[in-house]
C-alpha cells in the first residue's frame, strides 16, 4: 500500500492513479499519522508539503521520530522549489514538482521503492 497525503483531492487522485497500486489518500497529516499508529505501514509515502493543519515537514520530524516508520521511503510532491536542497534527512527520496511532473515519473518511483 502507498499513502499519499495531499489536501488537494485532484492532485491526489492523480498521483493514486499514476501508482497502479493499492494506495490510501490522506487530506492531512494527522490522519495519515493516526493510520500509522494504529499500525498501517505503507510501502512509501508521496507528501505534498504545503498542507492543512500540519504541514508536510512537522509529518516528516514525526515520521523520522519512530523506529518503525523512518524508514518509508518519502517522494515530496509540491509547488514548492526544492531544487538545491537535501531531504535525505527526512527519509525523502525524491521531489517532483505539481507543476511539471508527469506520470511516468511517479511511477518510477514507485517500481524503485515500492516494488511492482
Amino acid at each position: 500500500m502507498i499513502f499519499v497525503i495531499d489536501d488537494d483531492e485532484i492532485m491526489a487522485e492523480c498521483v493514486a492513479k499514476a501508482t497502479h497500486k493499492n494506495v490510501r489518500i490522506f487530506s492531512n497529516a494527522i490522519e495519515a499519522m493516526n493510520a500509522l499508529s494504529s499500525g498501517e505501514n505503507p510501502e512509501m509515502i508521496f507528501l505534498d508539503i504545503l498542507l492543512s493543519g500540519p504541514d508536510g515537514f512537522t509529518f516528516l520530524n514525526e515520521l523520522m521520530s519512530y523506529n518503525d516508520t523512518m524508514k518509508i521511503p518519502v517522494v515530496v510532491v509540491s509547488s514548492l522549489d526544492f531544487s538545491g536542497k537535501d531531504l535525505r534527512n527526512y527519509g525523502v527520496v525524491g521531489v517532483l514538482n505539481k507543476d511539471e511532473m508527469l506520470p511516468e515519473e511517479i511511477k518510477k518511483y514507485v517500481d524503485e521503492y515500492a516494488g511492482c
